[in-house]
């Protein structure tokens, strides 16, 4: 290479660098926000029923957004899209998202979305599908919502639940440990206290914690921009998930007292019954088959904790894999294509069977210098 070809080079890396600077730090950024089109099939408070690819294309699949998350999880880049997979599988794809919450939601628990707004949400998908059973996906705590509301009306029209990342067994999860301890002591005032006061936990504050679960990924983003600044699919990817970390909604007050009380502190699903007041859900009584999958490097919901799933559910036939990724990661990363996403078109294709002689998920080699989910 010549001089003259050398400066060229490095004056179109120069422009490129530059480009990509004053998009992310100036205007609207890298690449614009990813939105796959989509049709309101269905309205409501904290019940908006999106449907994504042709009417009645195939089997209907109900994406069970968790509580606090945006439905964007589902949806952050063409390429990282579970929606999109499964309209390119052939099935009639929808997502219930519950919006934002504020201080009227206060008193909203979890026996609103397990007896009225997800029931509600199957019922719809499935009589827009011609009256078929419906396959639960759900992703963190949305596969709390999916097993709860499935135990709770046996009578629901489930053809079977995958849950991506949802924690069994919170003794299992290092991170909640202290909280685990404290919540004994002095949780019921501490939580009834930010119910009464604040109505719930803010946006903004679980919008930092989440961040926090994640603090290596945050410490490394400076270095992980100079180090791509050339790169804007890289930046677009870390963009991705800025853009779905900054829209996360708050909890309700109520919800979130039974959050620490009944799942962390008492670890309610580890025994295979949840207590709200006086009533108990009996996970016994989840008959559709299940298949659960766990990310290697999850902190929010650590392998162990995930497959406690195994032990929790003896009238469903329970298939449990692990794939890589993080929390977010295993739901949407890069290589969930050919991981997690390739057990998840198993199971869909056939949830009675037991899973063997299937084409095993490529293992791909680990993501270095990312900032991907």
């Amino acid at each position: 290479m010549g001089i003259t070809d050398m400066a060229r080079s490095a004056t179109e890396i120069a422009f490129r660098a530059a480009g990509n600077a004053w998009s992310l730090f100036v205007s609207d950024g890298i690449a614009p926000p990813h939105r796959t089109p989509s049709v309101i099939v269905g309205d409501g408070p904290h019940r908006t029923l999106r449907r994504f690819g042709p009417d009645r294309a195939g089997d209907p699949v109900l994406l069970v957004t968790p509580l606090a998350a945006p439905s964007s999880c589902y949806d952050l880049m063409p390429d990282q899209s579970v929606v999109q997979f499964l309209v390119d599988l052939g099935r009639s794809v929808y997502v219930l998202d519950y919006g934002p919450m504020n201080h009227d939601d206060r008193d909203l628990g979890f026996e609103m979305w397990i007896d009225d707004i997800v029931p509600e949400a199957i019922h719809r998908v499935s009589e827009l599908s011609g009256n078929r059973d419906v396959d639960l996906v759900a992703w963190s705590l949305g596969g709390t919502l999916g097993l709860l509301t499935a135990a709770a009306h046996p009578e629901l029209p489930i053809r079977s639940i995958t849950a991506f990342g949802t924690p069994i067994d919170y003794a299992q999860i290092p991170l909640v440990a202290l909280a685990r301890i404290a919540g004994r002591y002095v949780g019921d005032p501490v939580l009834a206290g930010v119910s009464r006061i604040l109505g719930g936990v803010p946006a903004p504050l679980v919008q930092i914690g989440y961040r926090a679960t994640a603090l290596e990924r945050e410490l490394r983003r400076p270095w992980f921009i100079v180090r791509n600044i050339t790169d804007a699919d890289q930046l677009a990817r870390m963009e991705s998930v800025d853009r779905f970390q900054a829209g996360m909604f708050g909890y309700p007050g109520q919800l979130f007292h039974e959050m620490g009380m009944r799942l962390t502190v008492a670890n309610d699903l580890a025994s295979g019954k949840a207590r709200f007041g006086n009533r108990t859900i009996d996970l016994a009584a989840v008959t559709a088959p299940v298949l659960a999958l766990a990310g290697t490097e999850d902190v929010l919901a650590p392998v162990p904790s995930v497959e406690a799933i195994t032990g929790v559910l003896p009238n469903a036939a329970v298939r449990f894999a692990t794939a890589p990724g993080s929390h977010l990661g295993l739901l949407t990363g890069p290589t969930a294509r050919t991981t997690s996403w390739m057990h998840l078109a198993q199971f869909l294709d056939d949830p009675h069977g037991d899973g063997r002689d299937r084409v095993e998920p490529a293992v791909p080699e680990a993501q270095a210098g990312t900032l991907a989910p």
